[in-house]
């Protein structure tokens, strides 16, 4: 989904202290990221783009995407969980949110 006119494409700025992880788009994904993330005892937050959240509720799935945050402490750690997962390489953002 490409949304230049109301910025959803953007994720939400992280929390002083946070790091966004990755965006899943579907609640499959995002079960098996919250499942990888438990095991490891990695904390999380989960933040709906746009108006995701009640668009989940109403139909059950939204197409904005979820957006994983972790404790920036264990950023590295996090990603090496879900890496295999995904099934890619995961790129670090910097603090402007770019690659």
């Amino acid at each position: 989904m490409f949304d230049k006119l109301f910025g959803l494409d953007d994720p939400k700025p992280a929390d002083e202290g946070t790091a966004l992880l990755v965006t899943v788009y579907d609640n499959v994904e995002l079960s098996m990221v919250r499942s990888l993330l438990e095991a490891e005892s990695i904390p999380y937050l989960i933040r709906e783009r746009g108006s995701g959240s009640a668009v989940k509720i109403v139909m059950g799935v939204s197409s904005f995407g979820s957006d994983v945050y972790v404790p920036a402490s264990v950023l590295e750690k996090a990603t090496d969980a879900i890496a295999a997962l995904l099934g890619e390489e995961v790129e670090f953002l910097e603090e402007d949110g770019e690659a």
